[in-house]
């Protein structure tokens, strides 16, 4: 088999990682892929960088289209990110023929249906690996591992930053706004860190694998989507005293009447072994009909492991170029004309159980009043901690635990007790899933 050709748009940390693994281990990935994968032409516009880490060895350009132009160029690796650019060169490259290999996780969860549509008719492959959880290969997993099951439900820590800043808080004792600032100086988390820790970059993935494990079309939109910033030391400890730990997941789950599509903090027993997934670390679980529950677990970031995860695609689509389109594997898992538009779940017609917290006045009949208002909608309570008052204060803390529960109802009762005199301000609600 000829040589594959490949061209990589931007080498920062993962495109340099990519260069440096494809080099290191050039023969094994070529016993392997059944031909030689070479990175012919490399465009960044550092092109001091680039030259750097590249040297002789491919042509640097500073121009991307001079890569997605270039009829020598077999494959297209786009290592740029977000959705603009990226977006355009991408659409470009499969119009020009050329398959596509992309870790980037926002352009697939906004705009993968088109993407995906445009290499179907170009009879190209686009693969994207290393776009959720990093080395983990959950996308294989999901696509071709599990293939002859039902996906009963998926739910994943998917980024190591919110993980980490988890992490410290539970094992330090420390604010959320410290830990925040540690993982900016370690270098896990960006200057600006939305996209972690308010959930973004998890919803993202999410999205994605929601796609592969059920067969619908990429729908961001519908996600629900809460991250970590409101949640306090304090909530930590009282979820530890309860056997339970707080983390950021991923969670989608089939319905009779739809997928559930959702990333929030949420307690997890203490005894899963996800709930002891700690630092930057990501772990997936997938419940599936035949196979039961299984876990993936791994780095979900950095340069080498992502760059494995790249390489992979690389050598899947060298495989595939001489098979028959109409016999790869899809893009996401089910033929193109099998996709099925189930709705997704509004957050208010999830149902999980509960982590409620509120302060309350000193009174007699407090938590009779409480009670009554859960009991109204049909909300029970599985464990209970009442925290006394410290001395000279006159508000004491109730941390209460539920049953499964409709969301909506939980929104009502949370604004009824809001609304009564013995209650002193806002309640703090976190789902809860015991994964079992």
């Amino acid at each position: 088999m000829k040589p594959i050709n490949v061209g990589l748009l931007g080498i920062g940390t993962v495109g340099g990682g990519t260069f440096t693994v494809l080099g290191r281990n050039r023969e094994e990935i070529s016993r392997r892929a059944g031909c030689t994968i070479s990175m012919k032409m490399v465009a960044d516009k550092d092109l001091e960088r680039a030259r750097r880490v590249v040297g002789d060895s491919a042509v640097v350009t500073a121009d991307a289209l001079d890569v997605v132009d270039n009829p020598d160029i077999d494959i297209v690796v786009e290592l740029i990110g977000g959705t603009g650019i990226a977006k355009e060169l991408v659409l470009r490259a499969i119009a020009n023929g050329k398959h596509v290999v992309t870790a980037n996780k926002a352009l697939l969860a906004l705009h993968g249906n088109e993407i995906f549509a445009a290499a179907q008719k170009k009879d190209v492959m686009v693969a994207f690996e290393a776009a959720v959880g990093g080395g983990i290969p959950i996308i294989k997993s999901l696509r071709e591992g599990l293939t002859a099951n039902r996906i009963e439900w998926i739910a994943g820590i998917i980024n190591g930053t919110s993980n980490f800043i988890l992490s410290e808080m539970r094992d330090k004792g420390a604010s959320f706004g410290d830990v925040l600032k540690e993982a900016q100086r370690l270098g896990y988390a960006e200057a600006d860190p939305t996209f972690d820790i308010e959930g973004v970059d998890a919803a993202h993935k999410l999205v994605i694998m929601a796609a592969i494990g059920f067969g619908i079309p990429m729908q961001f939109s519908s996600a629900y989507v809460e991250g970590i910033s409101r949640l306090t030391r304090e909530d930590i400890r009282y979820a530890e005293e309860l056997g339970y730990r707080i983390k950021l997941l991923g969670i989608a789950k089939r319905k009779a009447r739809g997928i559930e599509l959702r990333v929030h903090p949420t307690l997890i027993p203490a005894r899963r072994l996800i709930a002891n997934v700690e630092g930057v670390m990501n772990a997936i679980l997938i419940k599936g009909d035949a196979v039961g529950q299984t876990m993936y677990y791994g780095a979900g970031a950095g340069a080498e492991p992502t760059a494995s995860a790249v390489i992979a695609d690389l050598v899947d689509v060298a495989r595939m170029l001489t098979a028959d389109p109409e016999h790869r594997v899809p893009h996401l898992a089910f033929q193109p004309d099998q996709l099925f538009d189930i709705p997704i779940l509004p957050m208010g017609e999830v149902e999980t159980s509960y982590y409620l917290r509120l302060r309350v006045y000193d009174k007699p009949g407090v938590l009779a009043d409480i009670t009554r208002v859960l009991a109204d909608l049909g909300i029970s309570i599985d464990a209970m901690i009442q925290k006394e008052p410290h001395e000279g204060e006159d508000q004491a803390e109730i941390i209460m635990l539920t049953h499964l529960t409709v969301e909506k109802n939980v929104n009502t009762a949370i604004e009824k007790i809001e609304a009564l005199p013995v209650v002193a301000g806002k309640m703090t609600r976190i789902r809860l899933e015991q994964l079992n």
